[in-house]
């Protein structure tokens, strides 16, 4: 039997990186993505399968799915949604900008990846999204208005879709 295989973004470092590490020590077929290329460079230095996935970049993403389609033959167990950036600052100060970037890499983001990837785990009846969140996405903290109210709303996200794929075979998981 092959490998199960898992898809996680933001493994340049911290949780990505040490799940990617992880879950490949335990005999999974781990694709490990970055938003930077030197990243990617260095994770397969380590001998893990990486490609470039960008949350803020549409275009990004579909290659990266592809990829990973590709590379599994069109399968998938379960995909990490790790990856994610912040804008410090006071409310007040934030330009609408900056919050929209932030919406971009850490909501949308997760969302078209989620939509690319859904169809492929409801073909094959079952599947895992996993989702990471933050104690932020609980409760405020000063300074980091814009992070916390996009993890409120990816928390938000993630409680609906669990709901809406429950019959499918499709665990939706929050961390």
């Amino acid at each position: 039997m092959p490998p199960r295989s898992i898809l996680i973004t933001g493994c340049s470092s911290g949780i990505g990186l040490d799940a990617a590490r992880v879950l490949k020590a335990r005999g999974w077929r781990v694709l490990a993505t970055s938003r930077q290329e030197a990243d990617c460079e260095r994770l397969r230095a380590e001998r893990l399968e990486s490609f470039r996935l960008d949350y803020a970049d549409e275009a990004s993403i579909a290659e990266a799915v592809a990829e990973t389609l590709n590379r599994t033959g069109g399968t998938l167990d379960a995909r990490f949604n790790n990856g994610a950036c912040a804008c410090p600052g006071l409310v007040e100060d934030l330009p609408r900008g900056a919050l929209r970037e932030i919406f971009e890499t850490n909501l949308f983001g997760y969302h078209d990846l989620a939509r690319r990837v859904i169809p492929e785990l409801r073909a094959q009846g079952n599947g895992r999204i996993v989702n990471c969140s933050s104690v932020l996405g609980l409760v405020g903290m000063r300074f980091r208005g814009a992070y916390v109210a996009t993890k409120f709303a990816m928390e938000g996200r993630t409680d609906v879709m669990r709901i809406e794929l429950k019959v499918s075979g499709i665990e939706v998981i929050l961390i």
